[in-house]
């Protein structure tokens, strides 16, 4: 363990089975948090839990799929039973879909994008948000992407999905501002991820920073010192 910085905080991490949410996870158990682990994937979430008590961390498995709503509404009053609060989630998952121009786009395809992206975290809002009240300091983090400013073209789906999620978030931030709760965003850049290698499949991803290089932020926002709500960073590499 190399800190303490989130010392006995209970962290929920969607997307964490890999990538940037395993970094932040793996990120998070070394500065003393218990991590729920939440990806549709049990082998490689179990992997991450292997990964995490090899440090000397604490962590949880939750496999679920973000598609399913009522699992997810179930998610909230399970937490209660075991945790009593939580207080930090970080809404990291998502899917990038087929680059295509708008007219091509089937709807099942746009559909399953913003039931991940978009409709998955406002469910794990209204799920979650008693447990997050229940904590003296809760932090709630969600990773977007330049694509939400920058509409650019073939990439629909996923850019207006993340332009949802900042307005997404940037709204509970209104809502909760008189609370304990502060709600930020973090666009991470290009990193060394498989849905980076999806958009680009010819990219050296050897020349790309690795997802473990931008987690600080990520801790920063976490802790219960940071005070900030409704804004946007990027990391500091």
């Amino acid at each position: 363990m190399t800190g303490q910085r989130l010392k006995d905080r209970i962290a929920l991490i969607t997307g964490a089975s890999r990538g940037l949410g395993r970094a932040i996870a793996l990120a998070y158990a070394r500065e003393g948090a218990h991590v729920l682990l939440l990806a549709r994937g049990i082998t490689n979430l179990g992997r991450v839990d292997d990964d995490i008590r090899a440090i000397g961390g604490t962590a949880s498995l939750v496999p679920l799929d973000l598609t399913d709503g009522q699992v997810i509404d179930a998610l909230g009053p399970s937490l209660y039973e075991r945790f009593g609060r939580l207080d930090v989630l970080v809404g990291n998952a998502a899917i990038l879909g087929a680059l295509s121009p708008l007219p091509h786009i089937p709807s099942a395809h746009w559909d399953r994008i913003f039931a991940v992206n978009v409709t998955a975290n406002w469910r794990l809002i209204r799920t979650l948000d008693p447990l997050l009240h229940r904590s003296d300091a809760a932090r709630v983090i969600f990773a977007t992407s330049g694509v939400a400013r920058s509409a650019r073209a073939y990439w629909a789906p996923y850019s207006v999905s993340k332009a949802a999620i900042e307005a997404l978030a940037k709204t509970y931030a209104n809502e909760t501002a008189d609370t304990p709760i502060k709600v930020n965003l973090v666009d991470p850049g290009a990193l060394a991820t498989r849905m980076r290698a999806e958009a680009y499949p010819g990219e050296d991803q050897a020349t790309l920073p690795s997802p473990e290089r931008v987690t600080e932020i990520f801790v920063r926002l976490a802790m219960a010192e940071n005070d900030v709500t409704g804004q946007l960073f990027t990391p500091e590499l």
